[in-house]
């Protein structure tokens, strides 16, 4: 179970209080080993949906117990059903104690979570291309993506040690370029790949959306990139830095 509000949640409690986050409790029902990188849990939202609504990219702060200490950590929705109350949440497995939740949640087990930050601007005019740069932590989030923006074509450069084998990826060979590219230098490797690749594929499309959820110097370079040098328009582009190296 995580960690409870009358134990206190830290300076990140009381911030994500100061700028009015709600808080709610998860259920778990059922649990599932989708891939050996990826274990799903399903949940009851405790009210959460019908008070918030949904959006794409939808994602919520999970408060987990870590050696005694509060230590929350953001998990895009997967699949919510505000008639029913429920949706997914589905954990990349390594080392850590969300991960270890994860591991042994089990049908009954309770977590608690704030919404606070969340937010999603569909692009106007839509996409003719999508060009989407991800990691194994931001997949949930990417699918969730490509399902609101879903005629749109897609080039989906994934950062990952293991290629893009054993990860539920939503996508379709005839739609989506899926690119893998393997973690080196910290990040640069794929930044160099990205903008290797770029200006030739901005080319043949013109209306591109850009989106972007890496590692945070990651994600800022990349954006940097976008805004700076491929002069797309800030409304174009979307960075999201997703955890710290």
């Amino acid at each position: 179970m995580a960690q409870g509000q009358g134990q206190g949640r830290g300076w990140e409690g009381a911030v994500l209080k100061l700028f009015r986050g709600k808080d709610f409790v998860f259920t778990v029902t059922d649990a599932e080993d989708v891939t050996p990188h990826y274990r799903r849990l399903h949940l009851t939202d405790g009210g959460m949906l019908s008070a918030t609504g949904v959006h794409p990219t939808m994602w919520v702060r999970l408060w987990f117990d870590n050696a005694g200490k509060p230590h929350q950590r953001a998990y895009t929705l997967v699949d919510p059903d505000p008639e029913a109350g429920t949706f997914g949440l589905e954990f990349a497995l390594h080392d850590g104690c969300a991960s270890d939740w994860a591991r042994a949640a089990k049908p009954g087990d309770t977590i608690e979570a704030t919404v606070q930050g969340t937010g999603f601007t569909r692009p106007r005019p839509e996409p003719s291309h999508v060009f989407a740069i991800g990691d194994p932590a931001s997949l949930p989030a990417l699918n969730s993506l490509l399902d609101a923006l879903g005629s749109a074509p897609a080039t989906i450069w994934f950062e990952s040690d293991h290629g893009t084998d054993g990860y539920p990826f939503r996508t379709t060979p005839d739609h989506h370029d899926l690119r893998p590219v393997p973690r080196r230098d910290a990040g640069a490797h794929l930044v160099a790949e990205v903008r290797s690749a770029f200006p030739d594929l901005l080319r043949h499309t013109s209306d591109p959306y850009v989106w972007i959820a890496c590692d945070t110097a990651t994600t800022c370079s990349l954006t940097s990139y976008f805004r700076k040098e491929a002069g797309l328009p800030k409304q174009r582009v979307h960075g999201l830095g997703y955890w710290q190296p």
